[in-house]
């Protein structure tokens, strides 16, 4: 099976209005910069996202959130993002707040084949309204269901043509789950090698996840949050 595409706009080529799609990332690190500005540049619209943040205002998914591309944003951290703030006050955003470990755990689970986890995560506050309790030796749990992802766009270090992917530092907080989880998983790569190049001990996800796989360009990097200190 060939999973190289040129570009891009290939690789999200399908994407259609109303996807629900996980990316990955940490904060700012390892997000798939690339397919996030050719789905910025296609326009689809209401679609469900599932990252561990919205990005910030003028880079990431706040660009998508920017040109109103985002329906519902399922995530663990949204501070960064005055734009997401001002949807969400207004109501012309849906959001699910979730903890990360949960929002970790929910995307391994659908990767792992399961359809729900427990955790004890949430109990006794509003993370908890509506959802069943149960108790196993004593200790209140939750049921969380596993996610349902059309599609996981990946930002990975290295990858070779069969689809295996090594992620660096950061990058390995949510891209290798989210990669597992998705009908269709999308890597972009800064480096992109022949088959058999990477060493297998080094492989973090194994090519049968991934459906289509590119060498991005251009990758910005940028810093979060940014804190100098004034010379003495």
């Amino acid at each position: 099976m060939n999973k190289v595409v040129a570009s891009a706009d290939a690789a999200i080529s399908d994407i259609k209005d109303g996807a629900v799609i996980m990316l990955g990332g940490f904060g700012l690190c390892g997000i798939p910069e690339n397919c996030i500005a050719a789905l910025v540049k296609k326009g689809i619209k209401q679609l469900t996202c599932i990252s561990n943040n919205a990005g910030v205002d003028d880079f990431g998914i706040g660009l998508m959130l920017k040109q109103k591309q985002v329906k519902k944003m399922i995530a663990s951290y949204v501070g960064e993002n005055a734009e997401f703030e001002r949807q969400l006050l207004s109501g012309e955003l849906e959001v699910e707040l979730i903890p990360q470990g949960t929002l970790a755990t929910r995307c391994m689970a659908a990767g792992y084949g399961l359809p729900a986890i427990y955790t004890p995560a949430g109990v006794g506050t509003e993370v908890a309204d509506g959802k069943e309790v149960r108790k196993f030796n004593g200790k209140e749990y939750l049921l969380e269901y596993a996610f349902e992802a059309d599609y996981a766009i990946v930002k990975a270090w290295k990858g070779d043509t069969a689809g295996n992917l090594i992620y660096k530092e950061t990058a390995r907080n949510f891209n290798p789950m989210m990669a597992t989880a998705g009908k269709v998983t999308i890597a972009e790569v800064e480096e992109l090698v022949p088959a058999g190049e990477l060493d297998p001990n080094g492989i973090h996800t194994p090519g049968i996840y991934v459906h289509r796989i590119f060498q991005g360009q251009q990758y910005e990097k940028r810093i979060e949050q940014r804190t100098i200190r004034k010379k003495a």
